[in-house]
């Protein structure tokens, strides 16, 4: 395990130690010998998320060795436990080349310390510190018994300790309360052995960790894939992050083991985990789940669009970021057969005809040209495209890609409005029942769109009827404080510039309504937060339905992080065409692996609907 080197303190704090197994207060010269206390690995872990105990030496602490982590780290546990669950009889021992064995008893000298372990970027103001002693400098590690048998582990779930299923903190870290808070009841199980009985995988494996649940009363319902859902209230505490460190092993949602999953509870890039090695995983069962194929066909008098992140897709066949052959023709098949070859398609993070080489590329007409070209290979009508070509590194993403916007539609049944075409820079209009520039973009040099996408505006013609379709790709969530972080509630950072982005599209789509109160209005993209989020109630406003929200809960799910599936794909309809209109979440790669046929990380949404008459002359 990677240490940081950043120290955190003084090495000495209020207590110095006196002999074996005790400490005193070094101001309390007076206090009498019965005062003095033994100290074991509950006391120095104590009822809280950091140890009582922080930046003192402590001396010869007893454990048996239940879990080594590499030649420099291993966990040991209480051989003589309280009776408090709150507090937790394992701990993490740092002792360079200790040489130790699962089943070593030790005795540990050293100094506690919260260290923070591997993490992201920001993990030194994000992320919970682990407690651990440092037996390393000056510190001692003593085998006092070559083989013993293991404390049995704690079991999670209903046939043990009862895990939260709703709550993470409600408190603040106000009181310490593992029966009620997630993040409180992982902290009293850190570096102790559990057990996660006959567990079922709720997320496709990554980074070499599985998401899982355990038999355990009040747990998320599961959805069609065998994953769980996030709710407004709900971000699922109950789901355990099994870390057994092979990035190839291969698992879907709806995956599940016969059998234990044992190990040690950890805490590391923002999430407790429970450590564990992959030859120790039980038998493992692929379920049933698979890809899905749209249930909306085609009709001749109704249009049919569909939303689709395709994952920096790009004209570049090689190297680094560059979009295999392979994946175009997933993603082509995708868009053919599971979408059944829509009327419009909002594609999202096409890249320039370069990809990621920042050669001074911004121009999009390879990339598409490829995506095209594969369609029709598939079977499908030869669509056209059209995009704003963005200004060179502004609009985010991976550098020297720069994603964006465009539009798919099929000319056989959908024509582009006659129009001038914008630029990066100017803005569109929406006057006179149509745009004044056709693709144009939402007022471009706002600064509400630094860094990031500007919303994609054409003005098509299906059946003799215009349609406005506005692509989003709204900033995303990067920056934002982590569900099981050190600040409760998380501080959500990003989502101060999607409030600002969702009140200059929904301003700018109620001026259509405006305008022409008939407008057949459809907003698509990644809109990069929840359907119950204020980014996504500011969009919608009052005039506007979000069709995620017509979808059955249990299918209402685009995307998948750390083990919580959740909404950031979205079309919203104008609530005049709305009411009678279908809506589909084809469930194809959010809950897939590379190795299952997965093309993208996010599933496309699809819409069915027919377009109003403009009865007010606006129809030409």
């Amino acid at each position: 395990m990677k240490k940081h080197t950043v120290k955190k303190g003084g090495r000495l704090a209020l207590l110095v130690p006196l002999v074996a197994g005790l400490i005193i207060p070094a101001t309390s010269s007076s206090v009498a010998a019965e005062e003095m206390k033994a100290l074991r690995i509950h006391d120095i872990q104590g009822a809280t998320h950091e140890s009582p105990y922080a930046n003192q030496n402590v001396k010869e602490v007893e454990g048996v060795v239940t879990y080594v982590v590499d030649k420099n780290n291993f966990y040991m546990q209480d051989l003589q436990p309280d009776d408090d669950d709150r507090t937790s009889e394992g701990i993490l021992v740092f002792k360079k080349n200790h040489g130790l064995a699962k089943g070593n008893v030790v005795n540990v000298s050293g100094i506690v310390k919260e260290w923070v372990l591997d993490g992201y970027n920001e993990k030194l103001t994000t992320d919970l510190p682990v407690t651990e002693i440092n037996a390393d400098t000056g510190g001692t590690v003593t085998v006092t018994e070559k083989s013993h048998s293991l404390p049995a582990p704690v079991i999670l779930g209903d046939a043990g300790r009862h895990i939260p299923t709703k709550i993470i903190d409600n408190d603040n870290f106000g009181s310490f309360d593992p029966k009620e808070d997630g993040i409180d009841f992982y902290e009293s199980l850190e570096g102790m052995l559990v057990t996660a009985q006959n567990p079922k995988i709720v997320a496709p494996q990554a980074n070499g960790e599985l998401a899982v649940v355990t038999q355990n009363e009040g747990n998320t319902p599961f959805n069609t894939s065998g994953g769980i859902n996030i709710a407004k209230d709900d971000y699922n505490p109950e789901r355990i992050l099994v870390n057994m460190g092979d990035r190839s092993f291969v698992a879907k949602s709806g995956d599940y083991f016969t059998g234990d999953i044992s190990g040690v509870i950890s805490y590391g890039f923002s999430n407790y985990k429970l450590l564990t090695k992959k030859e120790d995983l039980p038998t493992f069962h692929e379920g049933s789940t698979k890809p899905e194929t749209t249930k909306i066909q085609k009709k001749d008098k109704k249009l049919t669009v569909a939303s689709f992140n395709v994952e920096n897709f790009s004209a570049v066949k090689t190297g680094k970021d560059s979009t295999s052959d392979e994946k175009v023709s997933r993603i082509a098949n995708s868009i053919v057969g599971n979408l059944n070859a829509p009327d419009i398609v909002g594609l999202l993070e096409m890249q320039d005809g370069s990809g990621p080489k920042n050669d001074g590329t911004v121009d999009s007409k390879a990339s598409a040209e490829r995506l095209i070209k594969e369609i029709t290979a598939k079977g499908g009508p030869t669509y056209a495209y059209t995009d704003i070509t963005p200004e060179d590194g502004k609009d985010g993403g991976v550098p020297g890609g720069n994603i964006r916007q465009g539009f798919l539609y099929n000319p056989e049944r959908v024509q582009l409005a006659p129009g001038k075409k914008g630029t990066a820079t100017e803005a569109t209009q929406y006057k006179h029942g149509q745009l004044t520039l056709n693709p144009g973009r939402i007022d471009p040099t706002n600064k509400a769109f630094e860094n990031s996408r500007k919303p994609l505006v054409g003005q098509f013609i299906f059946n003799g009827k215009k349609v406005v379709v506005i692509g989003n790709h709204y900033n995303s969530k990067g920056g934002d404080e982590p569900l099981f972080g050190k600040h409760q509630p998380p501080t959500l950072k990003s989502e101060v510039q999607r409030l600002e982005i969702a009140q200059i599209v929904n301003h700018f789509a109620k001026n259509i309504r405006r305008d022409n109160p008939e407008a057949n209005i459809v907003m698509v993209g990644d809109f990069n937060d929840f359907e119950f989020t204020p980014a996504l109630q500011t969009t919608i406003g009052k005039e506007f339905t979000d069709m995620i929200t017509k979808v059955p809960y249990e299918q209402r799910y685009t995307y998948s992080y750390q083990g919580n599936a959740q909404v950031l794909d979205h079309i919203i309809l104008s609530d005049n065409v709305a009411k009678k209109a279908k809506v589909d979440v084809a469930h194809i790669n959010s809950q897939f692996m590379e190795a299952h046929g997965r093309a993208s990380d996010h599933d496309p949404v699809i819409v069915q609907f027919k377009p109003k008459k403009e009865t007010g002359g606006y129809d030409r």
